[in-house]
């Protein structure tokens, strides 16, 4: 079956302080009805500063989804790790460990946005070895054991439900974040369909004498929503696709490279380019087929402010007309 997604970020531009706590509280009742009928991930992200109200508090949201929740995992990617206090982050990720049976898999990356460092006081400059300081942290605290920590002896407990750790990747598009997964010995998600930083994140890792293993993303990673109706849907809801679709691209600036990234300037061009897609039942489940054993399909219901009772439409569809037909 192919691996399926629900992708929640809370993007709303125009939303109040009532309107966004009503798509908060609808996201958990997704989450939930997402849970039920079998879809394999949730997955959220962490963007600071965005007028739009794009979620910056990723593991606050993780757990409330997790207990909204009992079987789907919850994947943050990416979790922008030198923002955080490795000791802390550490012990965060444990009880949320502990608390869901190991249900949470993180993507830890070092971001690719100046503002958001300067925003919460931390050099962007220094922001390789954060990251390194981070995982390495991480690793420590998660045995239990008294390590050193900047100068001083520390121990962090609980020590997480998971074995030998919780699901830790390391996520990016670059050489450095490879090398840094494979020095580490940690699996490796890059940013987009990259064969050739595959490839050298294996050479690193028989280098180093570590295990470990890349979860590519498909060379056409499509967000999705569905309709019965697509054309009156990008008539009346491609705005909102357009909007998340442009705020996106005018953050992937120089060398960084994304699954997702769109180029389009207006509705017309976001539809014809495919990166976002309004698709009926029966088309998402040849997409399906189309991608074979290595498909994935990437459910986007509350994108860019999307109505919520729209998103509900979206989700419902998928889940009783494209769902069975893929466990079949």
């Amino acid at each position: 079956m192919p691996v399926t997604v629900v992708r929640l970020n809370l993007v709303d531009p125009d939303a109040t302080p009532s309107g966004l706590s009503e798509r908060y509280r609808a996201a958990l009742e997704m989450a939930a009805f997402a849970d039920e009928r079998g879809v394999s991930t949730l997955q959220t992200e962490e963007h600071h500063g965005s007028p739009d109200n794009w979620l910056p508090a990723p593991l606050a949201f993780a757990g409330t989804l997790l207990g909204a929740t009992r079987r789907i995992t919850v994947t943050v990617s990416a979790l922008i790790a030198p923002l955080y206090d490795p000791l802390r982050l550490a012990e965060d990720l444990a009880v949320l460990d502990l608390a869901s049976g190991g249900r949470l898999i993180t993507v830890a990356g070092i971001g690719y946005r100046p503002e958001e460092y300067a925003a919460l006081g931390t050099d962007w400059k220094r922001r390789g070895a954060l990251q390194d300081e981070a995982l390495e942290t991480l690793l420590a605290a998660w045995t239990g054991e008294p390590f050193e920590h900047r100068g001083r002896t520390v121990r962090i407990t609980p020590r997480p439900y998971t074995r030998p750790h919780p699901p830790l990747l390391i996520g990016g598009s670059s050489q450095a974040a490879a090398r840094r997964a494979a020095r580490l010995g940690l699996p490796f998600f890059p940013s987009a369909h990259l064969p050739e930083l595959e490839a050298y994140y294996h050479a690193r890792r028989e280098e180093y004498g570590t295990e470990g293993w890349c979860l590519m993303p498909p060379a056409a990673t499509p967000l999705l929503h569905l309709s019965e109706d697509p054309d009156r849907a990008w008539e009346e809801y491609g705005t909102h696709l357009l909007y998340e679709a442009r705020r996106y691209a005018s953050w992937q600036q120089g060398t960084v490279r994304s699954a997702v990234r769109s180029r389009a300037e207006d509705v017309a061009a976001l539809r014809q380019e495919g990166v976002y897609r309004i698709v009926t039942p029966e088309e998402c489940v040849a997409l399906a087929e189309e991608g074979g054993e290595m498909a994935s399909l990437v459910l986007h219901p509350l994108c860019g402010g999307m109505p919520v009772e729209e998103g509900w439409r979206s989700l419902r569809l998928f889940a009783e007309r494209v769902l069975p037909r893929l466990k079949s």
